[in-house]
């Protein structure tokens, strides 16, 4: 993808082609794809109410009161912190907002519209256009209708606010912005716009910019706001970035850019042009992402149509009976954001470019041991695989600092997970990752493989070689960790006989149980993985054979995990007793299963292990945060058990109430940390529409399986387009009475693969860009 391995800082761009014609869609085609709400978003409760929009590096949230419009902006590189690379007494990285950073709150922008106040208006609805990328407002104030419309624009980079009204009405009031660390906002007169600059003490410079027109009216500068009068439209234009760079060698900074100049030419260059061929120029942008994947789960009664989303939300949860076009809207939700929050900057962490203060929970970081994985998994599936280039890109630009903190502090004598070899190669990371090379939260020694182990499968799923070629160095330099970490023990199988296996030194299962286990399953099948990637890639970029050959032979050796006597598990450590909870979160364990393929429910995998893998599983219960409902049920559709699956997206999209786990009503998943108090939390908002994927198509390279675990919901009739399949391909399937009436492969890439539906099978040979269409497959 044209980003790949260039990750774009906040910078000056060339005018972006406007399209010459519409590029909009009708009411009617929109309404398919639309979300909507009978009432704003509180200002005190944004992060569960307010409406996201993206352009990929800025996020805001959008509020939507007539009188008072909102918005909370957030940039994905405005962080604090640094490098981190002075360790505690035990050996592992402090985690704080100063010295790991966190990310934080960019700016408010605000619109005062007085005499609109929410108790004079009629007819309010606000909607969430999720395929044209547009936020849109309406009511009705003494016999004028009033609309909104609000849209990030990747082309112009801009945030735009357009405010129009039919039936003779006019808008008056001010436009403010505020920075959110105590930045003072000045305004030009004669340039119409308002700004602020500042800089964090780690350095980082950032600034934002607004400014407003009209086509009548009056709009001019008062004090530091931008005051506007009896205006029949109203355009207002934001921007705002930093100086980060992805480049370590420079200390992560541009210092050439001065972001609040930037800023303020972005918007007074989107200025130059009316609101109409701004929002075209984004939606020409936006609608062809969005429509390379098209779903339809069934349909939705009447009744249910007549509900606003959040009124669906309630009554699916209250009645137990399916929505199909709501669940469906849901993973098409999940897709809308990935478009929204990355394209062309950082990868999305724990909240994506959304947030509602500068205190978000674990700094909003990137969490190596589930969730930035998680966030992930659906690109490829869900016809987005060039939103995957940000990981890629941040994997990258992080390696040379991960490398370097690794080979000089990894092995201190007071890290517990340090080699007790006394060797020390390639690069590994910390649970939380911050973008300035820095280490958070504790090591995390097999995180490196897990990462490698998404990057890898993103090549499966396109066979782009230049990206294996600009992965091939992550990969390489994690082997070389493994190499040296790896010890030697002996074990006895169940006939008696002994034998010498590897395994990773101490090391968490996480995150629960002793804290220095050796051979724990996670780090066992995620190194067993690496080593099979790594020797793949070394066939074929042709290089490195010999040493492709000495990590096989390692690979060979390498200790796998058996089933518990005792309990009757696929064992979590190396010990027939549980160590942990029984219901914890993490189903480390089983990533052999999901999203390893080395545990599947087939001839291949032995019986006892997949009846193991199976009772796991079943142990660690049907409730828990979202992303772990997600994870559940990935593996559930893994293991074809499709009302276990749809059960666990089902519970994903329970209303959540006080703070409790669910979807909150602009869909947000919400994680409960603690008795009444819920966060906002983007990994099941992906990790679900990923598990709603699994259930409809499976597959690895030269195996594609379709409705694996379709359930009894969807069963009726529905279709699929645009899915990812591993091994280079795109499918696009259709379905009755829960059987495949047609389906059709495009080689992306790929050449060979075997197409099973109800225990028929094809194979296919293809060449790059050449399809074929099978029907009757059971």
């Amino acid at each position: 993808a044209a980003a790949l391995g260039t990750l774009p800082a906040f910078t000056a761009s060339a005018a972006p082609a406007r399209p010459t014609s519409s590029p909009l869609l009708s009411a009617a085609a929109a309404a398919k794809n639309q979300l909507w709400w009978q009432a704003p978003g509180s200002p005190n409760s944004m992060i569960q109410q307010g409406l996201p929009v993206g352009n990929g590096r800025l996020g805001a949230l959008a509020g939507n009161d007539p009188a008072r419009e909102l918005l909370m902006i957030t940039d994905a590189t405005l962080w604090t912190g640094g490098l981190n690379d002075t360790l505690q007494s035990d050996g592992q990285f402090p985690y704080g907002r100063d010295d790991f950073g966190s990310l934080t709150l960019l700016a408010e922008l605000t619109v005062d519209i007085p005499g609109h106040d929410l108790g004079s208006v009629d007819d309010y609805r606000r909607s969430l256009d999720l395929a044209q990328g547009l936020v849109s407002a309406s009511y009705d104030l003494s016999g004028v209708t009033y609309q909104r419309q609000i849209f990030a624009s990747r082309p112009d980079d801009v945030i735009v606010l357009y405010f129009s009204q039919q039936g003779g009405g006019t808008y008056t009031g001010t436009v403010s912005l505020a920075g959110t660390h105590g930045e003072t906002t000045s305004a030009d007169s004669a340039g119409r716009h308002a700004s602020f600059g500042a800089s964090f003490a780690n350095g980082l410079k950032y600034g934002a910019a607004v400014t407003a027109y009209s086509g009548s009216g009056t709009v001019v500068v008062k004090g530091a706001s931008i005051s506007f009068s009896g205006c029949k439209d109203l355009t207002v234009v934001v921007s705002g970035g930093t100086d980060y760079a992805p480049d370590a060698a420079a200390g992560f900074r541009d210092p050439s850019l001065d972001p609040e100049r930037l800023a303020r030419a972005k918007v007074l260059e989107a200025a130059g042009h009316s609101a109409n061929t701004l929002l075209h120029t984004h939606v020409a942008d936006f609608r062809p992402v969005f429509e390379q994947l098209d779903i339809d789960l069934g349909t939705s009664s009447a009744a249910q149509r007549r509900l606003d989303t959040w009124q669906r939300v309630q009554a699916r949860y209250r009645d137990n009976v399916p929505d199909p076009e709501l669940e469906a809207a849901y993973l098409q939700f999940g897709r809308y954001l990935m478009i929204s929050g990355s394209r062309g900057s950082l990868p999305m962490g724990l909240q994506g470019p959304w947030l509602d203060g500068n205190d978000p929970d674990w700094m909003g970081d990137y969490h190596t041991d589930i969730n930035i994985q998680m966030n992930y998994w659906m690109a490829d599936r869900a016809g987005l695989s060039d939103c995957f280039d940000a990981l890629t890109d941040y994997c990258l630009a992080q390696l040379p600092s991960w490398t370097d903190v690794t080979q000089r502090l990894f092995n201190s004598p007071a890290n517990r997970y340090r080699n007790s070899s006394g060797k020390i190669a390639g690069w590994t990371v910390a649970i939380s990752t911050n973008p300035y090379g820095g280490g958070g939260w504790w090591w995390h020694p097999a995180g490196n493989a897990w990462l490698c182990q998404s990057l890898f499968e993103h090549y499966e799923y396109t066979q782009d070689r230049a990206h294996l070629e600009k992965i091939y160095p992550l990969i390489k330099g994690a082997v070389e960790f493994w190499e040296a970490r790896l010890i030697t023990t002996t074990v006895t199988d169940a006939s008696g006989a002994s034998r010498e296996v590897l395994v990773a030194d101490s090391d968490w299962s996480p995150e629960q149980g002793p804290l220095d286990a050796k051979g724990i399953t996670y780090a066992q099948e995620l190194v067993w993985n690496l080593f099979g990637n790594f020797r793949t890639a070394t066939r074929v970029l042709g290089r490195d054979s010999s040493y492709g050959a000495t990590v096989d032979a390692l690979r060979q050796r390498l200790y796998l995990p058996v089933v518990s006597p005792t309990t009757g598990w696929l064992e979590e450590w190396m010990s027939p007793d549980n160590l942990g909870e029984t219901t914890h979160r993490h189903l480390s364990p089983l990533i052999g299963l999901f999203p390893g393929d080395r545990i599947r429910p087939d001839d291949s995998t032995p019986k006892d292990i997949l009846a193991g893998a199976t009772a796991l599983l079943t142990a660690r219960g049907m409730n828990s945060f979202g992303w772990a409902n997600a994870w559940r049920s990935l593996c559930w559709a893994r293991l074809k058990n499709a009302e276990k699956a749809y059960q666990l997206v089902v519970n994903n999209l329970r209303p959540s109430v006080n703070g409790g786990n669910g979807s909150a009503p602009n869909l947000f998943d919400i994680y409960e940390v603690q008795q009444g108090r819920g966060i906002f939390q983007i990994d099941a908002n992906f990790g679900t529409p990923s598990a709603m994927i699994e259930m409809l198509v499976y597959s690895r390279p030269g195996h594609v399986e379709l409705l694996p675990a379709l359930p009894a919901a969807w069963a009726a009739s529905g279709s699929v387009s645009g899915v990812g399949v591993r091994g280079g391909f795109v499918a696009d399937l259709s379905w009755r009475n829960g059987k495949v009436t047609r389906v059709t492969l495009k080689s992306v890439g790929g050449r060979d693969t075997t197409v099973l539906a109800a225990g028929t099978s094809r194979k296919i040979s293809l060449v790059p860009g050449q399809s074929i269409t099978l029907g009757n497959l059971g």
